[in-house]
């Protein structure tokens, strides 16, 4: 049965090729050999450990999948544009991919922060989920469109720290005129705090913290906190993970140029993709471990958590953030009432399951 099975496909494979003339032929053929040279800009530095090697390591595996027929060559940020203007770049068409965090474009998307973290929201496990199976990448893909730009999940770092600090925080009025760089929703709680959130790329976030310029500075974890050194200019560290609960990164594609693929190598920049969206949270999970054990072992740095009146103020600001939001752009709320649907079942299963493997693992 196999036997014929493969003879029927093989004699339908040169009926298509050959049956429909010699210029369809030479259509086919032609599109197989075609080569497409695109460029990448990214908002971390060159190589960056997990967040800039990941575009690399995107660029690779669609090298080696398409047979030299996509060739990728990846930028960082400030190489062809910087950091914050990534988005814009692949919008105009100067660059055909991205590699970022939505929520660098809050100013022309009310909702784009919601597509990598919101404050006490979704996991990174739970993000993927409401993404690929819960409607979400559709609402993306929908805030995107007016663009001309298509998303895809790009990876995620996992729980964020709350960061790195200058003073000890010990009470909300620790945060009145705390200069820190935070950037998306997590930026409008520190806000309505009482601090003053800052807009800097990873690049620059080390000298500010040595010059004064800023008080503290959220970046990502143990992992990319230790390869910037933060340790070595702020005293305080506090893991409470709250503002980013599972920092979803995102790979942006021009559609035009998207379009222009042919259909295979079109499919191969979609699995790329989510191949790499998995591999940083695997490397994340891995490395932040590691690093963890080096700030408190070899650099003598306490992991502290931030007091509990200062995370239920977070929580109750949060709140009330995302409700404002909501409150004044209808895809914001649209995009809301998906992501809460899908947070509220997801919540009720991980009580009984995750949240219970973790405390019987713990007893």
């Amino acid at each position: 049965m196999n036997k014929w099975f493969n003879f029927i496909v093989v004699s339908l494979s040169i009926s298509l090729l050959y049956g429909c003339g010699e210029e369809n032929k030479n259509n086919v053929v032609a599109a197989e050999q075609e080569t497409f040279k695109w460029k990448l800009v990214t908002s971390w530095p060159k190589n960056f450990p997990g967040l800039g090697t990941a575009p690399e390591n995107f660029a690779t595996i669609v090298n080696e999948m398409s047979n030299g027929r996509l060739q990728i060559k990846v930028y960082g940020a400030g190489e062809i544009v910087p950091g914050f203007q990534v988005f814009d770049a692949v919008s105009q068409g100067t660059a055909q991919m991205g590699h970022a965090a939505s929520y660098y474009w809050k100013g022309k998307m009310t909702a784009a922060p919601i597509f990598t973290a919101l404050p006490f929201g979704l996991n990174a496990q739970e993000t993927n989920g409401w993404l690929h199976y819960g409607g979400g990448l559709e609402l993306w893909r929908e805030l995107y469109k007016p663009f001309g730009v298509i998303p895809f999940a790009g990876g995620s770092t996992g729980v964020q720290s709350a960061g790195w600090f200058k003073k000890e925080i010990n009470s909300v009025a620790d945060l009145q005129g705390l200069k820190i760089r935070i950037p998306g929703l997590g930026g409008e709680v520190m806000k309505k705090l009482g601090a003053v959130p800052v807009a800097l790329t990873g690049g620059e976030l080390f000298t500010s913290l040595q010059s004064g310029a800023i008080d503290a500075t959220e970046w990502v974890g143990p992992y990319n906190d230790l390869a910037f050194g933060f340790y070595k200019v702020a005293e305080h560290y506090y893991a409470s993970g709250w503002h980013e609960p599972g920092a979803m990164l995102e790979f942006t594609v021009n559609e035009q140029a998207y379009l222009s693929l042919p259909k295979d190598l079109q499919k191969i920049v979609e699995v790329a993709a989510r191949a790499i969206n998995q591999d940083m949270l695997d490397e994340y999970t891995a490395r932040n471990n590691t690093a963890m054990e080096t700030l408190k072992n070899k650099y003598g740095v306490e992991i502290k958590t931030l007091p509990i009146s200062v995370m239920k103020a977070l929580k109750k600001a949060s709140a009330e953030v995302i409700q404002e939001q909501i409150d004044n752009d209808p895809m914001m709320a649209k995009v809301m009432k998906s992501y809460s649907k899908f947070q509220t079942q997801v919540s009720a299963y991980h009580k009984v399951s995750e949240e219970e493997y973790y405390k019987n693992r713990s007893n």
